[in-house]
């Protein structure tokens, strides 16, 4: 799955269905591909279709949820787009920045959410409640009346860009090891005695203080099983070193 899969673009109670198929167009010139709506006053339409200029399959493929916390439900990362407002504290986030982010976040493997309130009033306190930051577009503070469609197209414009600087597919994030159980631990313990005898590390001194002190560090260490492979094999790198010596 690529870092654009994880995008999803969620518009909140739209009230004219024509914005609604501009989004869609917006998205798809810019290689977005989902549409998200929350109870908007009138389902996509005809003029939703006609405003969408061939990006029906975004609208047929619109998935729709009755509040916003249910769209968003199993998102790691949550923006609400919204004009600058004092009622609920968020860090505020420029397109730019706000983009890389949610690029940032997809690549890594979490579902990422791009919120857009309703044509008049925007997202409720209630609503923005549920994002982590605030994307606010810097518009004429003389003329900040800023079409839905075309917030969109700015948002997905600055998406695109971040998703163009992600090289290749989406890494997958590496899974972590399983903790290293009390066997394998004591079998590490016993080859470590076996190698420090082997070069002599004791010097004709008692091994048992400088193996407690030993045990006690790698219990600190938490060891997982990757890593008590890693040390046995060199480990064991050290005690053929040791049997060559002897012999030569």
């Amino acid at each position: 799955m690529q870092a654009a899969d994880r995008l999803r673009v969620v518009l909140v109670g739209t009230q004219h269905p024509g914005n609604i198929g501009s989004a869609a167009r917006a998205l798809k010139t810019m290689g977005l591909a989902r549409l998200v709506l929350v109870a908007p006053e009138k389902v996509p339409n005809a003029e939703s279709f006609a405003l969408a200029a061939g990006a029906h399959d975004l609208l047929d493929g619109a998935a729709c949820f009755p509040t916003l916390a249910e769209a968003v439900a199993d998102c790691r990362l949550v923006l609400g787009c919204t004009a600058r407002s004092r009622r609920i504290a968020l860090d505020e986030l420029l397109p730019h920045d706000a983009a890389i982010r949610a690029v940032d976040e997809a690549a890594a493997g979490a579902e990422v959410a791009l919120v857009f309130g309703r044509e008049r009033t925007g997202l409720d306190n209630e609503e923005l409640q549920l994002c982590h930051a605030a994307v606010h577009i810097p518009a004429n503070p003389d003329y900040s009346s800023l079409n839905l469609a075309a917030a969109v197209q700015v948002l997905a414009y600055e998406l695109r860009l971040a998703l163009l600087a992600v090289d290749g597919p989406v890494p997958v994030p590496e899974q972590p090891a399983s903790q290293a159980s009390h066997a394998q631990l004591e079998g590490m313990f016993a080859q470590l005695g076996e190698t420090l005898d082997a070069i002599d590390f004791h010097k004709g001194r008692a091994p048992e203080s400088a193996m407690r002190k030993l045990r006690r560090l790698f219990l600190r260490a938490d060891l997982d099983e990757r890593e008590v492979r890693l040390l046995r094999g060199i480990l064991s790198d050290a005690q053929r070193m040791a049997m060559l010596a002897g012999r030569r």
